[in-house]
């Protein structure tokens, strides 16, 4: 018997540092603004889709190509079905990506210094060698720089636009940039927040055989729990994200999670509503945050990234847990003064603020 469990693990796994989730409380009555879901629920459409596909077809294995779903995402966004990959939350369909287009040995992924946290996680997993590029003193990406290392050779580039956890969006001459200045990798372009005000790539597609964006249904679209994302580019880039899926599970996708997601695309009234809401009470949470002394950076998506220059942020967010308000705090070189506070409800948000003012004046 092997006196450490870990010598059955391999060595890769041994070394890896995986990905913390936002916390997801078992406690009733707290005020949830730290995971980015959205406040409001899906379309009613969505239920609807959701329950008619609860049936005896439960018995059957689902489209394993998720043919509905994918004209569905096609007709939404002026594409062909062939130029559209689906599968178990876009984080399923980065992890397929990074698999599919960064395996480059020697050649370095490139992807900012402040983002999603998920990328370096991925590159850990596939053996593939981060080169992390520096965002600069405002917290944006810096795309002269970017372009410049890109054009001396890499595996590809990763980018969040709007960029995560800063909420910072770039305009689309900026990504156009960054696809001329690395014309043989595949651009990545991580579109999860784009529908709360950023700026997509993918009027694009037509033009970039290396570009592949991604987005998710869970945010704008209500559907966290449903797990549905998707990629979009070229048809010679789906065809690679396919093989990978069908060489690691041909099914990710369940009959519910496709017919509720193709309710949900299908649904535009439902979406623009609830989408604007989040947006309008965006607005007013940082004139909030502002008038407490917060500097919030610029954000185009479903949260804001706020500092406060007299108060540590590990104790504000502390202090708001006391008070049952759940935000993030990332303890990563610098952003840790900063906290990422979730678009809630305008119920949700003016508790955030009233119990913000207490941890203030504590």
């Amino acid at each position: 018997m092997a006196a450490d469990g870990q010598a059955f693990w391999s060595p890769r796994v041994r070394a890896l540092e995986p990905y913390v989730p936002g916390e997801q409380p078992r406690i009733a009555g707290l005020v949830k603004l730290n995971t980015n879901e959205n406040p409001y629920p899906p379309s009613p459409a969505v239920l609807d889709a959701v329950q008619q596909a609860a049936g005896d077809a439960l018995a059957l294995y689902p489209d394993p190509e998720s043919l509905q779903l994918r004209d569905a995402v096609a007709a939404r966004h002026g594409l062909q079905a062939d130029q559209v990959f689906v599968g178990n939350g876009s984080d399923e369909v980065l992890a397929h990506a990074f698999f599919a287009f960064f395996q480059h040995p020697g050649e370095p992924l490139l992807f900012p210094d402040v983002t999603y946290t998920f990328y370096r996680v991925y590159a850990q997993l596939y053996g593939i060698q981060p080169e992390l590029q520096p965002v600069d003193e405002r917290l944006r990406i810096d795309v002269p720089a970017l372009a410049e290392r890109a054009s001396r050779g890499c595996a590809g580039i990763v980018l969040a636009n709007p960029n995560a956890p800063t909420g910072i969006g770039l305009p689309l001459a900026d990504v156009e940039a960054l696809l001329l200045a690395c014309p043989e990798r595949v651009v990545l372009v991580d579109e999860a927040y784009v529908d709360f005000g950023g700026q997509s790539a993918l009027p694009l597609v037509a033009r970039h055989a290396n570009l592949l964006v991604v987005q998710t249904l869970s945010k704008s679209r209500s559907l966290a729990g449903l797990r549905v994302g998707f990629a979009c580019g070229q048809a010679h880039l789906v065809e690679a994200l396919a093989r990978v899926k069908n060489s690691f599970n041909s099914y990710p996708l369940d009959r519910l999670a496709q017919a509720g997601a193709a309710a949900a695309l299908q649904d535009e009234a439902w979406f623009e509503k609830t989408r604007d809401a989040v947006v309008d009470t965006r607005e007013g949470l940082v004139f909030a945050l502002e008038d407490l002394g917060f500097e919030v950076l610029p954000s185009q998506a479903n949260f804001v990234f706020a500092r406060h220059p007299d108060h540590d942020a590990a104790q504000i967010a502390a202090g708001l847990r006391q008070r049952k308000v759940l935000v993030r705090h990332f303890r990563q070189p610098r952003i840790e003064q900063y906290l990422r506070i979730s678009i809630g409800t305008r119920e949700q948000c003016s508790a955030l603020v009233a119990a913000l003012r207490e941890v203030l004046s504590a």
